[in-house]
């Protein structure tokens, strides 16, 4: 692009003429030849870049945060790296997009929101999550955006996480297999996508100062093997670092993350960038730290003056630069930036919005459904619909991530939360509608919930109930399991009032139910993303058999979790970037890898609801299970539908031992959607990885027999069996 000022008609004919003769010389240029590979093509463009500028493409810039020196024809956004233009390099546009493409906070926009991370995960499904990173590529190459940050796989070791909307779930084979589809979904339009927040980035109380402690065996067993799943199936083109420190040393500056197992290990090519203000030396490049991001977020920019005079010094090599430009350049060659420029036009939200509905109606679990209550009868005479803000619209999740498209309607913030961001943010699909438009709008009744009793008497006069529940979680704090602003209590006097109550909960995440004993179905809708109500009122009326299963397990009390008090807790809030923070802190991980449902099999304590749970419409039942062995182990059993509706089922393969470990781990699972009284036989074999440990710098398979649980969710082994494996090392 011509950047300069045109004066006058001649100058702006000259101007044009020497802008389309640079793009011609661009053009060709041998490193545009999509022939060569991207390192030849990288190492092309090294040639002709001078020092200063290898510098300038090592550090970038929060557009939100520039002011007047913001460039007029650079959006809002998360991040802009300008280009080269003499040599056709790019600038990197960068928007934020756990849950689409968020400009920057803004209310404005016209970008479709997804279900949450943790929605996704409860579909199980690999599709769904490409088409869900395939549809928000597409929409941020219309927005002219060519890097998405998305590709959060940090472990639920916490149901507190304030992020853990964002994350997929518990599991390593799970999150990692969901989050390499999203990425691979994302990169299919020729847009960058991260891979975040490497790594172990599990709470956000402390989250600039905390201490991650776990020992290696550990945490290449579950937090790291859901990032080497994720990078190695996914190949995203940058992976960013996260705030947190690990074994003492900051993520984005430690050499054993960056180094030893991104580039030594797992032998991935592309380029690491820093999460924005997660910078706090010079000697994160030695570290192996490419970029620099959201400058303005750090003390000073490191990657600038200091970088120069560090290579001046000697303590930065001016090969380990031109290896970090390298690898930013080939990733960008890889995802194919260079060759398909993005060029803002051609949004078409209806059609977007329908692939957020298909993910969300995915997403639901049912956990109760007492006396068949649901599918609710499109012929009860009284629906009353209570609570959660239904009249207006679904809630999502807070911070960086917030999209808020045109018509969503913001609500204050609760004490406590981060000055900086939104308010609750509810997007514009509002259940009520969606279910008056089912039953007709004079059957249906609504009350807001804040007064119980008022609540509870429309309660008592209607055939059905559904009352609407949430938990607003966001970026920059922690929440509670329980659910705010006396929503139990609600629920209480509701179901009290009317056993045919329903409760749909938008939640962050696994959260307590004291009330589950007396209401007549539970659904989980998490946040439900564009046209979530009406996701939410065809699985309500049966019109789409809830198949999510939970990628959670939901604890009976915080008593069940890890660590009952969260690390930090008891310390001052973290309110932003260059305010207060808390004095540094340990958090230490005696769970190690037994995160979740592992924990559970271990120590034998019942949860409120297993990993993998869901109800369906129907039932299912599996047989003849077959399990083969020798490098890796197979199993192959029948699933069959034995109710009167069509549904679908995800049959959930464990292994439960080995020769040398007793370890539930969840090894394969597979979708089954099958008409009534039909039957399919299903194979599932295990990534051999699942059955290897960490020892001795490496992943070893013990040698004989193991044995596996078939089930509709972690708790439940419908069948078992046992092969053996054949001992055999895996490089990591």
């Amino acid at each position: 692009m011509h950047r300069g000022l045109v004066v006058g008609a001649c100058v702006a004919t000259l101007s044009l003429a020497l802008t389309s003769g640079v793009q011609s010389a661009g053009a060709a240029k041998a490193w545009m030849n999509p022939k060569l590979s991207p390192d030849a093509r990288a190492d092309l463009v090294l040639k002709e870049l001078t020092f200063d500028e290898q510098i300038g493409l090592l550090h970038g810039h929060f557009p939100t945060l520039m002011g007047p020196k913001k460039p007029a024809h650079i959006q809002q956004s998360a991040g802009w790296v300008p280009g080269v233009p003499r040599l056709g390099i790019p600038d990197l546009t960068e928007s934020d997009a756990s849950l689409g493409v968020a400009s920057a906070g803004r209310k404005d926009d016209d970008a479709t929101p997804l279900p949450s991370g943790v929605a996704l995960a409860a579909t199980w499904d690999a599709r769904t999550a490409f088409e869900s990173g395939a549809m928000i590529g597409k929409q941020a190459r219309q927005k002219g955006f060519n890097v998405l940050l998305n590709g959060g796989v940090n472990l639920l070791r916490d149901p507190r996480n304030g992020r853990n909307f964002e994350y997929l779930g518990e599991d390593p084979l799970l999150a990692g297999t969901l989050s390499a589809a999203t990425i691979r979904g994302i990169q299919s339009n020729h847009i960058v996508s991260t891979s975040k927040h490497f790594a172990i980035n599990d709470q956000e109380t402390g989250r600039m100062v905390l201490d991650a402690v776990i020992d290696e065996a550990a945490f290449r067993e579950s937090d790291l093997l859901a990032f080497e799943i994720a990078i190695e199936a996914g190949q995203p083109g940058s992976v960013m670092c996260a705030y947190n420190r690990v074994g003492g040393t900051y993520a984005c500056e430690n050499p054993f993350l960056l180094t030893k197992v991104l580039r030594d290990d797992w032998k991935w090519p592309g380029w690491t960038m820093s999460d924005w203000g997660a910078v706090h030396g010079v000697n994160a490049a030695t570290a192996g730290l490419d970029q620099e991001s959201g400058q303005q977020l750090d003390k000073q920019v490191f990657f600038d003056a200091p970088l120069k005079a560090a290579v001046k010094s000697g303590e930065v090599s001016k090969a380990r630069v031109r290896e970090m430009t390298h690898r930013y350049l080939r990733s960008l060659f890889a995802v194919g930036v260079f060759d398909h420029p993005v060029k803002a036009g051609g949004l078409d939200t209806k059609a977007d919005g329908l692939v957020a509905q298909r993910a969300e109606e995915q997403a639901i679990v049912l956990l109760k459904n007492e006396h068949s209550l649901l599918p609710m009868l499109a012929g009860a005479k009284q629906i009353a619909v209570i609570g959660g803000h239904a009249d207006v619209g679904v809630v999502s999740g807070g911070g960086s991530s917030q999209v808020a498209p045109l018509g969503s309607v913001s609500f204050a913030k609760p004490k406590g939360a981060p000055s900086w961001g939104g308010g609750q943010v509810y997007h514009p699909s509002a259940p009520l509608a969606a279910i008056q438009a089912r039953t007709g709008g004079g059957r249906v009744a609504f009350n807001d919930g804040t007064d119980h009793a008022a609540a509870a008497a429309l309660a008592h006069n209607a055939d059905v109930v559904v009352v609407f529940v949430t938990q607003w979680s966001t970026e920059g704090m922690d929440i509670s399991m329980s659910l705010p602003d006396g929503q139990d209590g609600l629920v209480s006097a509701v179901t009290a009032a009317n056993p045919n109550t329903i409760v749909v909960l938008e939640t962050a995440g696994p959260v307590l139910m004291p009330w589950r004993d007396k209401a007549g179905a539970i659904v989980e809708a998490w946040y439900p993303g564009a046209r979530g109500g009406e996701a939410i009122a065809r699985v309500l009326f049966g019109e789409v058999d809830p198949q999510g299963r939970l990628p959670a397990t939901f604890p009976a009390s915080e008593a069940q979790l890890a660590r009952p008090m969260l690390p930090g807790a008891d310390q001052a809030v973290v309110e932003g970037f260059g305010a207060a923070t808390p004095a540094p802190f340990e958090v230490h991980y005696p769970e190690g890898s037994d995160i979740g449902y592992r924990s559970y099999a271990k120590s034998g304590q019942t949860p409120l609801y297993p990993f993998g749970y869901g109800l369906s419409y129907t039932g299912f039942k599996y047989a003849g299970l077959k399990v083969a062995g020798g490098k890796t182990l197979t199993a192959t059993f029948t699933v069959s539908n034995t109710g009167k509706r069509a549904g679908t089922d995800t049959p959930q393969v464990y292994l439960t031992s080995g020769p040398k470990r007793h370890q539930q781990r969840l090894i394969g699972w597979s979708k089954v959607t099958l008409k009534p009284g039909e039957s399919r036989t299903v194979t599932v074999a295990a990534p051999r990885r699942m059955l290897a440990s960490w020892a001795d710098h490496g992943w070893k398979v013990d040698g004989g027999a193991y044995q596996v649980a078939v089930g509709p969710n972690a708790a439940t082994a419908s069948l078992k069996g046992s092969t053996k494996v054949a001992a055999g090392t895996l490089k990591p």
